[in-house]
């Protein structure tokens, strides 16, 4: 959800509770366009975030501090001018706009006390913050607007501050039966169109949520409204607004594909509830800070893995046709003892046969039945003879070549798609180090020059916990699959894979404790998860204990042999676990 009116609502209620009250202590600004509020209160330290960025603009608390350059620039020194040291009095949201007031009381040049506003405008590429007096005169902002800019509002030292009214658009609490029914459903619009056309703070992601509360389809035209329907959108929107006042449960959607992170939302959205994992957490804050990290990373990830990924593609997708071709050319090879036969044939009947035939048909005593045996005519019956004897020794030959290049290409085809299925699920750098390591021992690519000061971070497997407490390790590339199959994982120790196709492995801790029921399921469906195969509906996969697990030797890495296991079938999710970071 971007930051709409319903965020900001939950996230000035969340401030409020821990803010108010408290001193500002430090202020900073690490970039142009953000600050970052060290805060003070009951015996608590709060960092507090604002970023007026037109691509991102945000603001809430969060862990993490930024270095600040040496030389501060204007609008910090005037802020620490001013509020250094001050105390906030009240954070408020105005009305159900996207806009928070920070209401900061200090002490002047004379000792008197005095109050200050901080604005802070979440508006998209109009976002700002601006730092007002107590008569609502602009003192200064992080963006200056000038009329040249903006006709309809200057940002400017001195300038009277407002928020300019959207026109034919109402305030939430200000809507009621009448004026939803038949003002804001009655514009000849869609329904979408029309919700999000007339109330303030409301945001595609909400107005999408409200129609699914209303059973209504959002794209469809106002017109196409009964009565009843329109009641139903009214009652579904008297419901949210209820809910907006409600503690909030702040929740991340991830992709089930991916786990990449989709939304966010202050209150659960019903549109994403079944096709996407619920991230829960304690607060406004946390989840806004987590998304952004958790984007962030994502888009990173994708960047990064791209040239890898290419290459990969590129190279299972060479190796996959010539397979295909070796294929073609051992199927070429079953006419061989066909051509030994015709051989063996003109040899004994060879002198019965007239110079000049194009074909001759004889007994085949093999089977005591007639076979037509084309013949080329130019040549006599001995020669046709050897050169079938030829075409014999040809196939044989290619036969057993083939045999074992076929091998050769499917172990190659199996590992480049074990391969591309790790950097599917790599997580950070250090994952994607050890993929490319594994590419360049085996010759895949061109090894990379690396600075002989620069130090391989360690890339760790999954871990999981049940809420019986038995842990879960997936491994997330080939390498981490070795060490869990034959370092981590003891002789009794349970181990899942998804039946003949690529996958991680999957090691279930048992301590020397008879695993639950629900515990091989969970950790059958992780496996299912983690593989190439986790979009599908139902997979079977393999689990027996480690002891029964070999490596071939000379294999590659991740790769394994076993021949007593079980199997089950199962829909690739995560459920049930908890995950740990190592």
């Amino acid at each position: 959800m971007a930051f709409n009116g319903i965020t900001l609502h939950a996230l000035a209620r969340e401030l409020q509770e821990k803010l108010t009250g408290g001193r500002i202590v430090k202020i900073a600004q690490p970039e142009p366009e953000e600050l970052i509020l060290t805060i003070k209160n009951n015996g608590e330290k709060f960092l507090l975030q604002i970023s007026a960025n037109a691509s991102l603009p945000l603001i809430y608390l969060t862990s993490e501090n930024k270095k600040a350059p040496l030389t501060a620039p204007n609008f910090c020194m005037l802020l620490r001018k001013y509020i250094g040291n001050s105390q906030i009095d009240e954070i408020r949201q105005i009305d159900f706009e996207r806009v928070l007031c920070f209401k900061i009381s200090h002490l002047n040049e004379l000792g008197d006390p005095a109050v200050k506003y901080l604005y802070v405008e979440i508006m998209g590429k109009h976002s700002n913050i601006i730092f007002c007096d107590q008569d609502q005169k602009i003192l200064d902002a992080i963006k200056r607007i000038p009329a040249q800019v903006s006709s309809v509002r200057e940002v400017l030292p001195g300038r009277e501050y407002f928020i300019p009214a959207q026109e034919n658009k109402y305030q939430p609490n200000d809507i009621n039966r009448t004026r939803f029914m038949e003002d804001i459903l009655s514009r000849p619009v869609s329904i979408f169109k029309a919700i999000l056309s007339s109330v303030i703070g409301f945001s595609s992601t909400s107005v999408q949520q409200l129609c699914t509360m209303a059973g209504v389809d959002s794209d469809a035209s106002t017109a196409s409204l009964s009565s009843s329907e329109k009641a139903d959108m009214y009652d579904a929107f008297t419901r949210m607004l209820a809910t907006i006042e409600q503690t909030p449960s702040p929740i991340i959607y991830l992709d089930a594909k991916d786990r990449h992170p989709v939304e966010f939302c202050a209150y659960p959205l019903l549109a994403y509830e079944g096709y996407c994992i619920r991230d829960d957490h304690n607060s406004v804050s946390e989840v806004l800070e987590q998304y952004f990290a958790k984007k962030a990373l994502y888009s990173n990830m994708k960047q990064r893995s791209s040239d890898l990924r290419r290459s990969v593609k590129t190279l299972l997708e060479r190796e996959s046709k010539k397979l295909d071709l070796q294929i073609r050319q051992m199927k070429d090879t079953e006419k061989m003892e066909q051509y030994r036969v015709y051989g063996e044939l003109l040899h004994t009947y060879g002198y019965q046969i007239p110079e000049g035939e194009t074909s001759a048909t004889v007994t085949n005593y093999y089977d005591n039945r007639e076979l037509t045996i084309p013949l080329d005519p130019q040549k006599s019956a001995m020669e046709n003879a050897q050169r079938y004897f030829d075409k014999y020794t040809k196939c044989k030959r290619t036969r057993v070549a083939l045999t074992e290049q076929i091998k050769e290409t499917e172990k190659t085809v199996e590992h480049l798609s074990a391969i591309l299925n790790s950097l599917e699920i790599a997580e950070s750098s250090n994952d994607l180090d050890e993929i490319r390591r594994e590419l360049e021992e085996f010759g895949y690519i061109h090894k990379h020059a690396k600075n002989k000061k620069e130090k391989a971070g360690k890339s760790h497997p999954l871990h999981f916990v049940t809420e019986d407490g038995f842990h879960i390790y997936v491994g997330k590339n080939n390498y981490q699959n070795d060490a869990l199959t034959f370092k981590k994982a003891t002789g009794n120790d349970w181990w899942f894979h998804a039946k003949k196709i690529p996958g991680s492995h999957v090691i279930v801790k048992t301590e020397g404790e008879e695993l639950p029921d629900d515990v091989f399921m969970i950790a059958a469906e992780l496996a299912g998860y983690y593989s190439s195969g986790k979009d599908s509906e139902k997979l079977e996969i393999d689990y027996l204990q480690k002891k029964n697990v070999k490596k071939p030797s000379g294999a590659a890495p991740g790769f394994v042999i076993y021949y007593t296991n079980y199997s089950m079938m199962i829909h690739p999710q995560i459920r049930g676990v908890k995950r740990i970071e190592d």
